[in-house]
């Protein structure tokens, strides 16, 4: 409850506040149809671990009380994230769902948004009558998914759609270095010809997913969702179509990697910087810590690696840093704290150059406008490397955090970023090269050896030389 009350946590009226991301996409569009809205909560967090046995019981029996308070309904609209998991239920969506279709009958429509790394289960197909994807990765497009999310449902009230939904999935689990929505890119092609079809033969909405592949849970693959007018046959097909059009784009997905000191050297023989190493192993948005040290320590060993940025999740360096004060030498050991499975800290001496308190403004994307919390934060310099040591692991976006510490990314030479995608559109402008890196972690840029027990074999990239017939679930 604690990373929800970080991240955004609102109970009844108070969702009706919202002017951006997804809900207030929804809100918009509803209120432009002169409707009711009977607003639940909104309960959302930077991804870490599983959500608790207590945490998910406390907010589905508060979402489950207040939509039986608010009954009769004409319909209803969920934001969710297609890829949540908790301690109790591996598929909380679909969990959720089904609760909630047992509590309000057959008949209510329920429309549902989605991030397109979702995964999706046959229990969100059965239990929904529409999902839609958002459409861009980086994710730009939140506000426009609840615009056409409560398009939808006034479609569906209004008797303008009814839905036929078909899913289609193949055992692709790839990381999303090479996930882009905009061409050229595998995953573009695919995105591109799912929405050629939309708005034609009675196509209503066309999903390409690519899926968040480190869940270890049965069934994970990409595919597409589609959504007819009453055409299941049409929808199964296109769906069908665009599962095996992602399986042909498979290799493409998989992109080259560097240790962390083949990096390094690699990027002092490019001229100038930044040069971006790209940890996405370490990803705080794809649910890992964000405290690895291991680009550090390469960096660290290098003579001549020239000035660089490096952010460490590390609540008692912070902690030490802050009682230290502004100024202050001192010996730290450093990373691999939150989740030590990973790697082993490295001790370290620097001074704490400068002291924030963690708060920065999201500039766009999911939480456009909305507050994000790193806690009690230092930049701690090493020689010539800033280290940005946080208390909290928090979404990357654009440069919010490195601007909240009046970090210059301009002049460095290196930055570890720990996205795998977004820094696409923060250091456009800026940087001479990206080299995706090769180390330890919970979302690492290839899935192949991630020690899955659920996910049964065969998939991509762990093996290959096979051809899937695509799984297909109707709603």
């Amino acid at each position: 409850m604690g990373a929800f009350r970080r991240g955004e946590l609102r109970q009844g009226d108070a969702v009706l506040d919202l002017k951006n991301g997804t809900v207030g996409g929804m809100l918009k569009e509803v209120g432009e149809h002169s409707a009711v809205v009977l607003p639940t909560l909104v309960a959302s967090a930077c991804p870490s671990g599983p959500v608790t046995e207590e945490c998910y019981s406390i907010l589905k029996t508060d979402l489950l009380r207040k939509l039986a308070d608010a009954m009769p309904l004409d319909g209803i609209l969920l934001a969710l994230h297609g890829a949540a998991a908790a301690e109790n239920a591996g598929d909380l969506e679909g969990d959720l769902l089904q609760a909630i279709r047992k509590l309000v009958g057959n008949s209510v429509p329920i429309v549902v948004t989605l991030d397109l790394h979702a995964h999706v289960t046959s229990e969100m197909v059965r239990f929904a009558d529409v999902l839609l994807a958002w459409e861009t990765y980086p994710h730009a497009d939140a506000f426009n998914t609840g615009v056409r999310g409560a398009c939808a449902l006034m479609d569906i009230l209004n008797g303008k759609l009814k839905p036929s939904m078909v899913m289609a999935k193949v055992p692709v689990l790839v990381g999303a270095v090479y996930g882009q929505t905009e061409l050229p890119g595998p995953f573009a092609e695919v995105m591109h010809q799912g929405k050629a079809y939309e708005g034609k033969n009675g196509i209503y909405s066309v999903s390409p997913i690519l899926v968040h592949p480190y869940l270890d849970l049965p069934g994970m693959g990409g595919g597409a969702i589609v959504v007819a007018h009453g055409n299941k046959d049409k929808a199964s097909n296109i769906a069908t179509q665009l599962a095996q059009l992602y399986w042909s784009k498979r290799h493409q997905l998989v992109p080259e990697l560097f240790e962390p000191k083949e990096a390094v050297i690699y990027g002092q023989s490019v001229n100038g910087g930044p040069i971006l190493l790209v940890e996405t192993s370490d990803c705080c948005g794809g649910g890992a810590a964000g405290d690895s040290v291991h680009v550090l320590r390469a960096l660290l060993m290098s003579k001549n690696a020239g000035p660089s940025i490096v952010p460490v999740v590390d609540p008692e360096a912070a902690r030490l840093c802050h009682a230290h004060g502004q100024g202050a030498e001192l010996n730290l050991n450093l990373g691999h704290h939150v989740d030590p499975q990973w790697g082993n800290p490295i001790e370290v001496r620097g001074c704490v150059e400068r002291l924030v308190q963690g708060g920065f403004i999201y500039s766009g994307g999911i939480w456009e406008g909305q507050q994000g919390n790193m806690g009690p934060s230092a930049v701690f310099r090493i020689r010539n490397v800033q280290v940005l040591i946080t208390t909290y692991g928090t979404y990357d976006w654009d440069t919010e955090q490195f601007d909240a510490a009046q970090m210059d990314y301009h002049s460095a030479k290196f930055i570890v970023v720990k996205n795998p995608m977004n820094h696409r559109r923060a250091y456009a402008e800026v940087s001479k090269a990206v080299l995706v890196l090769d180390t330890p972690g919970p979302t690492p840029a290839t899935s192949k050896n991630l020690p899955f027990n659920r996910m049964h074999k065969p998939w991509f990239p762990c093996d290959d030389g096979f051809e899937p017939k695509p799984r297909v679930f109707f709603g």
